[in-house]
């Protein structure tokens, strides 16, 4: 009997390929726009590092999640 090597899915698959870290620190994550309410599930210690960054920097958790998430989408808006 042969054996199969074994893949997990959750493993890359190909060559890797570092990308340039274009997000801010988190006391950058301020900036006024129009917007649109959502409901998200997010990480334990995700929300964790938010809320206790933006305590530390005396602003909402939630302001600088939507930044990240639109900083992320600026990013890649141009590639499609």
């Amino acid at each position: 009997m042969i054996k199969r090597a074994s893949h997990k899915s959750d493993m890359p698959i190909g060559e890797l390929k570092q990308i340039k870290d274009f997000l801010p620190p988190p006391h950058q994550l301020t900036l006024p726009e129009e917007t649109v309410k959502v409901t998200i599930s997010l990480t334990k210690q995700s929300l964790s590092l938010f809320k206790k960054e933006a305590a530390r920097n005396k602003m909402k958790y939630q302001k600088m999640i939507r930044v990240v998430v639109d900083r992320y989408a600026k990013a890649y808006a141009h590639k499609n």
